[in-house]
């Protein structure tokens, strides 16, 4: 009984210690020099170096293809910060260009309200209430002298009117007077011509 529980505790402990090896062999596995990112080949070369007392023995060739691969990458990086900043500095330029066509549109935008919302008069801008309220003032005071004139033009007529019937009257009284007056002068010649026939008479 004790036989057989060694031997299984041995082979337990076998296979477990052959899986720790076989995982730790497929990570290094996955390691490489030529592939995968940065941090793996720095690894790579940490993992797969030799010990030397406290220090890392490490094949020079692997440190130059690491080098130059750490260089690729960083000039990698500086293109891509290159056309990021160029990028960058085309979308700030378009902003400005954006910014500036926006001011422009604003003012035109208000001098074209601003137009709107006034009249030209005599070469002068007048808001549109205040050409209203002048125009409206105009039209009141051509009314009001409209008024005035028929006032006049009523009173005048009447005016008329009355010396018109007053020369009538004054012409038909002249004409009744003259009338009058022919008549007594036709009468005082027959009486003067009755006196001098009776003079004659005698």
């Amino acid at each position: 009984m004790k036989y057989f529980k060694t031997l299984f505790l041995t082979t337990l402990c076998i296979l477990s210690f052959k899986t720790l090896i076989a995982q730790e062999t497929t990570e290094e596995d996955k390691l490489s020099l030529n592939e995968g990112s940065i941090d793996n080949q720095f690894e790579f070369v940490i993992q797969r170096s030799n010990n030397y007392q406290e220090y890392k023995v490490v094949k020079k060739n692997w440190l130059y293809t690491l080098k130059a691969h750490t260089l690729d990458s960083l000039k990698a990086i500086h293109k891509d910060l290159a056309d990021t900043q160029a990028i960058v500095d085309k979308q700030a330029l378009e902003i400005t260009e954006l910014k500036s066509n926006l001011t422009n549109t604003k003012d035109t935008l208000d001098k074209t309200n601003l137009e709107k919302d006034s009249m030209a008069l005599f070469g002068m801008q007048m808001s549109k209430g205040g050409y209203n309220v002048l125009m409206w003032s105009i039209i009141g005071g051509l009314f009001a002298l409209l008024l005035l004139f028929i006032y006049k033009f009523r009173n005048s007529n009447a005016i008329t009117k009355q010396a018109k019937k007053s020369l009538a009257e004054t012409e038909e009284e002249f004409e009744e007077h003259r009338r009058t007056a022919l008549e007594r002068e036709q009468k005082v010649r027959r009486q003067l011509q009755d006196e001098i026939n009776k003079q004659k008479g005698i």
